[in-house]
This record gives structure tokens, sequence and C-alpha cells, in this order.
């Protein structure tokens, strides 16, 4: 059994439904839960951690039913919310050994254990600094550590880089991976952006709509095109030169904004492309072969705004 599974979790609300018949299965590693808003990954982790009902359908989570043990369901899983929540006057070593006595830490182990992930997530010189003074990633960080203090078997993550800029996203994202590789927890991170989730997630759960649109390894959704990415310097018209002498040869190819994209026919195509390019004078910049982005799924599929990046 996964960690977590649902069988037809639909919640209805009187003007809205914003899960419908959800059949999810989320097992160890990371998985990413992707949507728009309103897509229903709130929701969803809501009834999960068993702080509202759904309306039809069962879920359990660590082979707890939702409907019926959400106390232990509560005590096995670490969650970390998407909007700031920390209280301004308290340090983050206070909070996160008051966490892990709520969670039923003795004082010490508490104390022991909260010194540990705030030393791993970052914050061991600034623990004891009020968090009304941190910045907003090290009040992420500070959110991410009350989660993990008590050594949970999942991990729920709602935006873990939600306001983040580039370089502190990029060790938010860095520490989730951790988290589900190294640490050997089992982790739900919800995005609406893309890129991250194909950068860190071993299984994608794609959700339109409260509608399972689609839930497969990472791997799947970013296999390989069979189409080859060409860029070429030279004079202005070089892409157009190039695209010319491709299909003169009997390959399909067509412009994709200043480059050109080549149908792969067989182990020989990346020869022509190279040759004709030396023929043409032109510098060959890259040749790489495209991969299927997450994105892809909903422009297939019709779903609401997600970011790609």
């Amino acid at each position: 059994m996964g960690a977590i599974e649902t069988v037809g979790l639909t919640k209805r609300y009187p003007r809205v439904t914003a899960l419908d018949e959800l059949d999810v299965s989320v097992g160890d590693g990371v998985t990413g839960l992707v949507g728009a808003n309103g897509a229903g990954k709130s929701t969803l982790i809501k009834i999960l951690l068993g702080l509202i009902p759904a309306t039809s359908g069962t879920a359990s989570v660590l082979g707890h039913d939702v409907a019926t043990d959400g106390r232990a369901i509560r005590s096995l899983v670490g969650y970390m919310p998407e909007h700031d929540c920390l209280p301004a006057d308290v340090s983050a070593s206070d909070l996160v050994v008051h966490m892990g006595q709520m969670s039923g830490l003795p004082y010490n182990s508490a104390r022991e254990r909260a010194s540990d992930v705030l030393r791993h997530v970052g914050l061991a010189e600034e623990r004891y600094r009020p968090m009304g003074g941190y910045s907003t990633g090290m009040k992420q960080r500070a959110k991410l550590a009350q989660a993990l203090v008590h050594d949970p078997e999942l991990v729920l993550l709602d935006e873990p880089t939600n306001g983040l800029d580039p370089s502190s996203r990029d060790d938010m994202l860095a520490l989730v991976r951790k988290i589900g590789t190294e640490f050997g927890i089992a982790v739900l991170v919800t995005s609406h952006l893309l890129g991250e989730l194909e950068r860190i997630s071993d299984h994608v759960v794609v959700l339109d709509s409260g509608r399972l649109l689609r839930s497969e390894a990472t791997t799947e959704f970013t296999h390989a095109t069979g189409v080859l990415l060409v860029e070429v310097q030279g004079p202005t018209d070089a892409d157009r030169q190039l695209g010319q002498a491709l299909v003169g040869a009997g390959l399909q190819a067509w412009p994709a904004g200043k480059m050109i994209e080549v149908q792969v026919v067989d182990e020989t195509t990346c020869d022509v492309v190279r040759d004709l390019t030396v023929d043409l004078g032109l510098g060959l910049v890259r040749m790489q072969e495209r991969h299927h982005r997450i994105e892809d799924v909903f422009r297939e599929g019709g779903a609401g705004s997600v970011q790609p990046v």
C-alpha cells in the first residue's frame, strides 16, 4: 500500500465540486501535485489530514482511514502550510520545540530534534532570533523545520517555494529533494510551477478542476519527442538556409523561433544536420533532443493557467 491512497474521493460544496471521483496513489520518494488555483490541491491536503470530511469516496494515509483516524495521521505526518503563519515574537527554536512536543516528543527529545532539523534546513545560526525579523526564505525554512521535527513518515508541503527569489527557490527545492531521498521520507509537494516539479519529483499527479488529469512517473512526462532542436549562427537567415537544406535532403524540418526543429529519422539524422551546417558555412551552436514537459499535459488537456517555470 502506498503512503496515500484515494478511491473515488469527492468533495462537493453547494456551488462547486472541489474533488471529483479522485483515484490517486502516492508512494515513496517525492510526488509532485500540480494544478492551477482551484484545481483541488489544498482541499485534497485538508482531507488527507482529517481536517475536513469528504463527501464520498475513501482515502487512507499510511494505512489509516482519513475519516476515522485523523489524529493518528497527524501524528505521523508533517505539514508545511503555504501561507505565512509564524508568530513574529517567537524564535524558530522555540516554535520547532513546541511543535515537537505537540507531536508527542518529550521536551529534551524535542529540543534535540529541533536543533538537528534547524541545522538541516540552514537555520542553525538564526534559530534564536524572533521570526518576525526573518526573510521570506528563512520563514519558509522554519515552516519546513516544524514539519520535520517529529521524524514523520510523510510530509505534505504546500507551495514551499511561494514568494522566494530564484536562489532561495533552488535551495528549497534541493532540501525537498533531500528529504525524499537521503532522509527516506515520502513527500507530497504542491506547486503551480511546472519546472520545479520536473526537477525534483519522482512522480507527478496533475489535477484539473478537481479531476485527475494524469498520474505518472516524471520520466513518462518528460520522455524524448523524437525531435532535434537545432540552433545555428551566421547570416541573419542562417536558420532558414539550414531548414531549406534539411528539407532538400529529405528530412522534415520547421522553424521554432530562431531555431529549427528536425524530425529524427534514424541514427544518421544528427550527422546530416552537422554536415549540412558545415557545408553552408554556418556555426552549430546547439543540437539537442527535445523532451516533453509537464506543461504539455495542460496544453493537451485544456487545463487552467499553470506557469511553466
